[in-house]
């Protein structure tokens, strides 16, 4: 997971991410340690999650069952050996901890109830033609009474926070997104977050939307096999994240993996390069439905099956894949990369199709010099965005590595 404790710095200490310590002033920071350990690995015993990070036995021990006491873990069935005691696996409680997400799109916007291990409780999403700060204030307060009013005292007493995933500067794109000035131009003195905080009584945590959706990959998808990659997510229009080292890196001002501002081709002599968002978004898709004579709603409606749209989707990924091979390596010239990973908001035959043509286009390039990339399918699909969002919360909480995503 992506966070560090501030008992660390406390005490004076640097600590290594993956090692816990026996002295007293980090007893939060080892705590955080085990769950991420056991998120990542699944259910753990004792012995286990001593040999992983140098802690003594008594000292794992305690912490575990601190754990327990405090609902996050709970025990699973005795595992005996040849010898000995048997071990008892620990893993996260789902009722240990719950938070909400809001993702705001370009065409769409969620807000999801989730548990401690990542899964979506209830999730209640809205369709429009362009977003308004009215409108989704009030889908807000609205969704949000909906899925918090069949929750228990005690659920409702764990959720740890909102996250918000949406698009960073909303007001900058106002060709696309195709909504009138006036209400592009709202979201400029619109502060999102603090309305938000204005109608819950929970910390409220704001992130770009493509990267929300690289940590949601990195904490329920793929992403943990993978020591370091660029995340690529298309939606509206198309953006990224960027993992090193296992960690989300969202860079000094949080535009790390804003792939879609690449430049990728050139145009008319005298004129700027186009960019990636410009080539390869799904708005452009949107936009090639309606010069086909098709209806562009299905795409916003239906992300399982797009086969009634024919022929346009193969021509959109022809044209998508052009500019994001190109956009690929040029970052994988910059940082080397064991993989890049990439999902959306298109159905899983649609996602396939992207990442086999990326594959061939960038293969077919001169990129004599640089390593090898692997390029993979994300794992969650059109709904990364929101649950990237709602982790946030729970990274906030429990996660290690915390200056890494909240800096």
């Amino acid at each position: 997971m992506l966070s560090t404790d501030k008992a660390a710095g406390d005490a004076g200490e640097r600590l290594d991410t993956s090692r816990g310590t026996n002295q007293t002033g980090v007893k939060l920071y080892n705590e955080r340690l085990v769950l991420s350990l056991v998120r990542t690995h699944g259910p753990l015993s004792k012995g286990e999650i001593s040999r992983m990070t140098g802690l003594s036995a008594q000292a794992s021990s305690v912490i575990m069952k601190q754990l327990e006491m405090d609902g996050l873990l709970v025990r699973g069935e005795p595992q005996r050996g040849k010898v000995g005691q048997p071990s008892i696996p620990m893993a996260l409680n789902p009722e240990g901890a719950f938070s909400v997400g809001f993702k705001i799109g370009r065409r769409s916007a969620d807000l999801v109830l989730m548990d401690m291990v990542g899964t979506p409780r209830q999730m209640i999403r809205t369709t429009f033609a362009y977003p308004t700060p009215a409108l989704l204030k009030q889908f807000f307060q609205t969704s949000l009474e909906t899925i918090t009013d069949n929750m228990t005292r005690i659920q409702f007493s764990r959720v740890r926070g909102v996250g918000i995933a949406a698009p960073s500067e909303m007001w900058s794109w106002e060709e696309e997104v195709g909504a009138p000035h006036d209400v592009v131009d709202a979201w400029r003195s619109f502060d999102l977050k603090a309305e938000v905080a204005q109608l819950c009584d929970w910390p409220v945590h704001f992130y770009n939307d493509a990267t929300a959706a690289c940590a949601a990959e990195l904490a329920f998808g793929e992403g943990g096999k993978y020591p370091d990659f660029l995340y690529v997510f298309f939606a509206t229009l198309v953006g990224g994240g960027v993992v090193l080292d296992g960690s989300l890196y969202p860079g000094r001002r949080g535009y790390a993996g804003a792939i879609g501002s690449a430049p990728v081709s050139t145009t008319e002599a005298g004129k700027p390069p186009k960019r990636l968002i410009q080539c390869a978004s799904i708005y452009l898709l949107e936009r090639m439905i309606r010069d086909s004579g098709g209806d562009p709603s299905l795409i916003w409606h239906n992300n399982e099956d797009w086969s009634a749209l024919g022929g346009v989707v193969d021509r959109w990924v022809e044209q998508a894949t052009d500019s994001l091979a190109l956009a690929i390596g040029s970052a994988i010239s910059v940082i080397d990369f064991h993989n890049v990973v990439i999902d959306g908001g298109f159905p899983p035959d649609v996602r396939a199709k992207v990442v086999a043509r990326t594959r061939q286009k960038l293969a077919a390039m001169d990129v004599q010099g640089v390593a090898p990339v692997e390029i993979v399918e994300g794992k969650i699909g059109s709904d990364a965005r929101v649950l990237g969002a709602a982790s946030l919360p729970l990274l906030a909480e429990y996660a290690r590595h915390r200056d890494l995503l909240f800096n």
